[in-house]
């Protein structure tokens, strides 16, 4: 089973930057998709970004132009950078994996981390 360990959640200020990073543990072959999503307080779940193996990304309206999704996928790892961060951001955000094929070559369910708070204030 696949483990999803995120860090580098906290506060910044308006318009500061911060980066998340979330890495895979397991007996994985390899990873599809792996991306961030967010649950602001109060609302529903919604993408920030996702990147595929071969690097390609797509990025949610509300990010597009500030933020940078990037991955290292010897080391199963996928990392945000966020920039120009605003009140709205502030969420739980939430690491994903997706199109999972294990080292046996079998494939996994879609993976879940546990959330990272992120805040930001003026």
């Amino acid at each position: 089973q696949v483990q999803l360990a995120e860090s580098g959640g906290g506060m910044a200020q308006a318009g500061g930057s911060l980066r998340l990073s979330c890495t895979a543990s397991g007996s994985i072959f390899m990873i599809s998709v792996m991306g961030w999503y967010r649950q602001p307080p109060g609302k529903q779940r919604e993408l920030v970004a996702v990147i595929r193996a071969d690097g390609s990304a797509e990025y949610g309206d509300s990010v597009s132009g500030r933020f940078t999704i990037s991955r290292a996928n010897a080391e199963n790892t996928v990392n945000l950078e966020m920039r120009s961060l605003k009140l709205e951001d502030t969420a739980v955000y939430y690491c994903n994996a997706d199109g999972i094929i294990y080292s046996d070559y079998s494939e996994g369910l879609p993976c879940w981390g546990q959330g990272t708070q992120v805040t930001v204030s003026s």
